[in-house]
Parts: structure tokens; sequence; C-alpha cells
């Protein structure tokens, strides 16, 4: 082309419209489990090329039908040692509802033998007890056996519309377990509760707690409210010995926080509706006094089918359908209970899956909050589940 005059180079703009918004994953976080499977986190953020710049956008701009998943399954190595059972027992009665027991070992996975369970804290442990059935007993047949018997309970009152729309119905008593009695009980109570203070859940709108003088080194008390709402703590006493090795602890969903020194006025807030404060004194005497209130939360920390039992009993429905048709949607039950207490579910009646019911939920995930282990129970499986503290959480999946 030589002999021939060369054209000015140009450039034309063919395309003034912007990149539509685009999911954008940041590489995986570290394995939750040092050996066997666990999971990895990794950031989702939509994203959006703006002018040869990266934008984040809201996450509705981006295709909510192609989010990548926030949690991804991840194996470091092959543990070393596993959670072994033995076969179920038979059922311990002949007619009736009984219980089926089995005998749990660690065992290390190159010698096949058992080792101390200490190896094997950290792994998941599955039921060693659950129900059976005998079938009816002759002279009750027709009838309930005592087993069977459900304790009475009075309906909840704070169940919401939507909630009762999607079928997740549940009773429970929802009131304070120190409540006060009406007439000439209430001075007594009062006097109760102020020496008793620790292991105390509380239900009110607001409160002072005093965590003075108490007798026992370590006093835990727990705060909890609607779903909707959020705590708030101010400290308007302290006498800890911060130097003695003395110290506040708060603890929730979404938060953790220590403590000891510059305590008085200091604000804490739960960013959800419960709350555990724990004090641990060396001396006698020392303590804090607590004032808290609740306020609606700031942020929308739930689902709509989400619930919350405060017990002390009750009965639980999980969901025929999603709310909204929407995909990848977990409802959860929180139970949280007073710090002196624990938590007992026994499944009664388990139909999952495509053919249970028209229900979308096929396993039920179970979690003890204070040890954060998680056991999963599927399709027609009946459980007796018990917790080592005084919070656990209920998801029914997909």
């Amino acid at each position: 082309c030589q002999p021939v005059p060369k054209p000015e180079s140009r450039v034309e703009v063919c395309d003034l419209n912007p990149c539509p918004p685009r999911w954008k994953v940041t590489p995986a976080g570290p394995c939750s489990s040092s050996c066997g499977l666990g999971l990895a986190v990794q950031l989702v953020t939509c994203v959006q090329i703006l002018h040869g710049q990266e934008v984040l956008q809201e996450e509705h701009l981006c295709p909510v039908a192609e989010k990548p998943l926030t949690s991804v399954p991840c194996v470091i190595r092959t543990c070393s040692y596993e959670w072994s059972f033995s076969e179920w027992s038979e059922c311990s009665t002949s007619c009736g509802n009984g219980i089926q027991t089995r005998q749990d070992s660690c065992l290390s996975s190159l010698t096949h033998k058992p080792v101390n369970p200490l190896f094997c804290r950290r792994f998941p442990k599955a039921i060693v007890v659950r129900g059976c059935s005998a079938g009816p007993c002759p002279e009750q047949e027709g009838t309930l056996s005592p087993g069977a018997e459900l304790q009475p309970v009075t309906p909840a009152t704070h169940l919401t519309t939507a909630a009762a729309a999607t079928g997740h119905r549940h009773k429970d008593l929802d009131v304070p377990l120190e409540q006060t009695k009406p007439g000439g009980g209430e001075e007594i109570m009062a006097k109760r509760s102020f020496l008793c203070i620790c292991g105390n859940l509380f239900l009110n709108a607001t409160g002072i707690i005093n965590m003075t003088g108490v007798e026992s080194r370590d006093c835990t008390v727990a705060i909890g409210r609607p779903l909707r709402e959020e705590i708030s703590v101010t400290i308007l006493e302290s006498s800890l010995n911060c130097s003695a090795g003395e110290i506040l602890l708060f603890s929730g969903r979404m938060m953790w926080r220590t403590g000891c020194r510059k305590l008085p006025l200091s604000l804490i807030n739960s960013r959800t509706n419960t709350l555990i404060v724990k004090q641990r004194v060396v001396l006698p005497g020392n303590g804090v006094i607590l004032q808290y209130n609740s306020r609606t939360a700031t942020k929308k920390y739930y689902q709509d089918c989400d619930q919350q039992l405060f017990g002390p009993q009750g009965e639980i429905v999980n969901p025929v359908q999603l709310p909204e048709e929407g995909q990848g949607v977990v409802c959860r039950t929180f139970i949280t209970v007073a710090p002196r207490q624990r938590i007992s579910l026994r499944a009664l009646n388990t139909d999952l899956g495509p053919e249970g019911n028209q229900t979308h939920f096929n396993y039920i995930l179970v979690r003890d909050v204070s040890t954060m282990k998680t056991v999963v129970f599927r399709g027609k499986q009946q459980f007796l589940w018990q917790s080592t503290g005084s919070q656990a959480e209920i998801e029914f999946h997909e």
C-alpha cells in the first residue's frame, strides 16, 4: 500500500450505553474447619463499570437468580479423628412411646481405635438418644400413650399476619421467667429477683439490672425482645477490679465485646434482639449496674419467616411455603431461655421433602449457639436434641 496515501487514524465511539451491573466475587477466605468438610466465605458484591471505574451498586440491580454463593465447601485435609457410633438399642418400652440410645466413641482414622473424646471435641456429634414407638398399648389403644402427651401451652400474641399466612405456626409462653405476681406477692418476687439476679432472662422493653453484691463468681443475665428490635445497654456504675482480672462480657448473634476500664456511661448496642451479659468478679461485692432500653432496629437482620421464642415451652411447625416464592430463603427459629436453663427439642412428627405435606423444606439444621455445633436432621427422622447453653437456632432448608 506504499504508493497509496495512508488515511489518518481515527477512533469513534461505538456505544454510549454502560455495561449492566454484574456480580463480583472475591477469593474465598480461610476454611472454617482445619480438617474434613468446612465452609469458606467469599464476598459477593454488585458492581458496574462507569467511565472506566468499578462502582459498587445496590444488590437488587444485579440478577438475583445468578448471585453466586457466599459460602463454598472446602476441605484442607482428611480429619485424623472422627466420631463413631454403635447400633441403636431396642426400644425402651414394649408398647407405646419410648427411647433408643447408642454409644459414641472418638476413633483415630489411622489406627481405627478409640481415643480420648477430647480429640473429637471440634467435630459435630450426632444424636445418641431418639424417640421410638412400639405400637399402641392394649389398654390404651386409640389414645395417646403417656409419653406422647403434650404440655399445655398458651398461644403467643406476637405472631404476625405474614407469618400466619405462610403457615408458620407455633405456640409459646412469651413471658419473663421471673414474672412478678400480682397482689401481695410483688414484694417477695422483687426481693427474690434481686437476690437471684444471676441466670435470669429479662423481656421488658427497659429496665435496670444490678449485678453488684452477687455471691457467685460468674453471673450471667440475658435480655430478649421481639425480632424487629435491638437492645442498647448503658453501664451506670462499675466497681470491677480490672487489675485482678475482673471483666464484663457482652455477646449476641452479631457482636462480641469485653471491657473493664472506663465502663461507666459507655454504651453497648446489641444490633439484634437478644443480648447476653456475663460478669466475672474475684472480690466479693464488686460488680456493675446496667440500664437497658430497646428500640426498632436500624437494619433488618432477619427474614419475614423467622420467629423468636423465649420459652419455657412451646410447639414449632415449620413453614409450608417460602415467603413471596423467593429463592434461597432460610426460615429460622431462634430460641432463647434464661441462662440458668437449657433447651430440649423433641421431634414429635417429621415428614419433610417433596412427598411431605407440600412443604418446600426437606432438612432441618439445629445449632447450639454456645458451641456453634450444628446437627442435621433429614426426611422422617425423629430426634431428641439437647443444648449445652441457653440459646439455639433452628433452620428449615430446601
